[in-house]
């Protein structure tokens, strides 16, 4: 009984450590990526750009944030082998190092004033790093965590990853806020946005202090110790896997939904030429109460679908969300703070974490222990990909100066949204399908009464390790 107690204690200080690692991974990505969404919307325009056509330098500016996303697909192939064949740890510290470097030298860039065409030209590629460097993150961290968590409540640990994204992006915001609302435009356009780039040094290294503690998953190191661990996950994947991974590609453009939050909203809402006035620091609290909001409710969506599964709150969340853009962009048309608070609330805080939350155990858990991090990988990353290009695209069909903003980009985000959910719908639900037994087609999920109690029996577990 002791030693299976100690057993069981070691297995869920492991399971605590991976969501550890996973929460402080992606709240480094999720800073690093909101920070530079929000320069890209709010200050990039006058900085990297040439000043004669607010236009061009709004849609080129945020076209740089669809850049990065570019080499997410090449990201994918080339990470996702890694942690298949190297294991998850080491694929998270080669992440997470390439990433916070790159923005840091973000912040040191010199701008179009100072080195003309050649600024736009090294932001472009220290995005391409960028871009390459998180394509790894969310496919290795939700692997590891769903391969450390506790049979029933793969879910709920696996939400932790998404809980660090949305605390990163809060922590950006606590950053720029002060940054926006106490300093003059000149200085704040002079050297005062490098700030939150150059202090994702201090993320970083909290994130390697947490990562190197935790030990690689039972998963993986079975697969390796017995010889299972592919020459090439990624033909595999393409072999076995392909129309679960077409599946996770479509699913994951509801990324859309924090690209209208976030990026087009901030230039729809701040940038003089569309003529709405919000000011930078008004319009930087919306997304924040958002995202507060998130981190409360993600958790308890993780929990939920490790009670009634996983796609009914992705259906949910994904129709829910691209209904409430419509209000929210409404809301910023019509100058009314208030109102777009509560529809970013609404929209992205609660409804859109119906998906959020959940999808860090759904797609890993369509995939087999040997090419899970390269299937799902490759899915995801070419999935954003698409919609990482959606700013541009937004800032072409509804310009400054155009009618109905809102209808306009609130059509095409419910559109891609109702893709997002009817694929969902047609996936096979896998919660309560054995760890060793996912990515098996024929894969028989173990019958509710038993699921039931041994959830139980882990959440017992988990109470008496912590206490």
């Amino acid at each position: 009984m002791e030693a299976n107690a100690s057993a069981s204690g070691g297995h869920s200080s492991q399971a605590r450590k991976a969501t550890a690692s996973g929460w402080i991974g992606s709240a480094l990505e999720y800073y690093d990526f909101f920070i530079y969404a929000q320069a890209a919307a709010l200050i990039f325009p006058q900085l990297f750009f040439p000043s004669g056509n607010p236009k061009i330098a709004i849609v080129a500016s945020l076209a740089t944030y669809g850049v990065g996303y570019v080499a997410r697909p090449i990201g994918a192939f080339v990470l996702g082998h890694w942690g298949d064949t190297h294991g998850r740890k080491n694929v998270l510290l080669v992440c997470m190092f390439l990433m916070g470097l790159s923005t840091m030298a973000v912040g040191l860039l010199p701008t179009y004033h100072q080195i003309g065409f050649l600024a736009p030209v090294l932001l472009v590629v220290l995005r391409l790093i960028q871009g390459f460097a998180v394509a790894g993150e969310i496919s290795g961290a939700s692997s590891m965590i769903l391969e450390h968590a506790p049979f029933g409540r793969r879910g709920y640990y696996a939400s932790f990853t998404l809980q660090g994204v949305q605390a990163g992006q809060i922590l950006a915001a606590a950053v720029f806020l002060p940054l926006a609302y106490y300093m003059d435009d000149a200085s704040f356009n002079s050297w005062g946005w490098r700030i939150p780039f150059l202090l994702s040094s201090v993320v970083l290294i909290a994130g390697y202090i947490i990562r190197r503690e935790v030990e690689e998953t039972p998963a993986f190191e079975k697969e390796d110790s017995s010889g299972g661990v592919p020459r090439s996950p990624i033909v595999e994947a393409f072999r076995y896997n392909s129309a679960d991974m077409l599946r996770v590609v479509l699913c994951s453009l509801m990324n859309v939904i924090p690209v209208v939050a976030t990026i087009f909203g901030a230039a729809y809402a701040v940038q003089a030429s569309y003529g709405i006035g919000f000011s930078k620091s008004v319009y930087l609290w919306i997304p924040v109460i958002g995202n507060i909001v998130a981190v409360l409710v993600i958790p308890y969506v993780g929990n939920l679908s490790d009670r009634i599964g996983r796609r009914l709150p992705i259906v949910v969340g994904a129709l829910g969300s691209g209904l409430l853009a419509f209000g929210y962009l409404y809301a910023i048309s019509i100058r009314n703070v208030p109102v777009a608070i509560v529809m970013s609330i609404l929209m992205w805080g609660v409804i859109y974490q119906g998906y959020n939350a959940i999808f860090p155990s759904f797609y890993p858990e369509l995939f087999p222990t040997r090419s899970r991090v390269s299937a799902m990988a490759i899915g995801q990353n070419i999935g954003t990909t698409i919609t990482a290009l959606l700013p541009a695209l937004f800032a072409y069909v509804a310009p400054p100066g155009s009618n109905n903003v809102p209808i306009t980009i609130g059509a095409i985000t419910f559109g891609i949204t109702i893709i997002c959910a009817v694929t969902a719908w047609n996936t096979r639900e896998n919660f309560r399908v054995k760890l060793s037994d996912l990515g098996e087609k024929d894969a028989v999920p173990i019958d509710k009464h038993s699921y039931e109690t041994m959830r139980a029996q882990s959440m017992a577990e988990a109470k008496k390790a912590i206490a």
